[in-house]
């Protein structure tokens, strides 16, 4: 019976987001897309859980439909992957990213789509993003990001991200780190 309700209300939701995805180009039109995803990111409640999950079955290039995705957190970028189980907290900006199953976002997480978005022209002044190179960030399976990490490179599967922790290089799988920038403080056991 349970199976059941929430197979309706995701049907119900996916009808409700429908209209978002359809005007963003199913996440093809970058600017609709940014409009709609900040849109639904103040949707509250567990209503809000179904409509972003909703929405970004539709816009994403995969989102499993057994996702939370909490309060005030959204994808800024379409070519992002969320598995199964995955639970995202609140107030959460996600970029080009890769999640792998059963991992746990902590609240208030930023995952870049890598360190170089944003570079200098030869007199040092910033110049836009669309300079920038944009790269995909993969989370491994079972990992858990404390709350106000900023993950700029992949993290292994099973590893843990202490809270405030930034990751700029590359991290192993079965570690924890923490600190900024994060530095591995020791295997995990099992």
């Amino acid at each position: 019976m349970k199976a059941l309700l929430k197979s309706l209300f995701r049907g119900a939701f996916l009808a409700l987001a429908f209209p978002g995805a359809l005007l963003c180009g199913f996440g093809r039109v970058r600017s609709a897309f940014s409009l709609f995803a900040q849109h639904a990111a103040l949707v509250p409640g567990l209503p809000g859980d179904y409509f972003r999950v909703a929405f970004y079955r539709m816009t994403l290039e995969y989102c499993h439909p057994e996702s939370r995705i909490q309060f005030g957190s959204f994808f800024a970028h379409p070519k992002a992957r969320v598995s199964q189980g995955v639970y995202i907290g609140s107030y959460c900006v996600l970029g080009q990213t890769e999640i792998g199953e059963r991992t746990e976002i902590g609240s208030a997480v930023q995952i870049l789509s890598g360190r170089n978005q944003h570079v200098r022209d030869e007199n040092g002044r910033i110049q836009s993003s669309e300079k920038g190179v944009f790269e995909r960030v993969r989370i491994g399976a079972d990992c858990w990001i404390g709350a106000q990490a900023i993950v700029m490179a992949d993290i292994g599967e099973g590893t843990t991200v202490g809270a405030g922790a930034v990751v700029i290089g590359k991290m192993p799988g079965r570690a924890v780190v923490v600190g900024n920038p994060a530095r591995i403080v020791s295997p995990k056991e099992g």
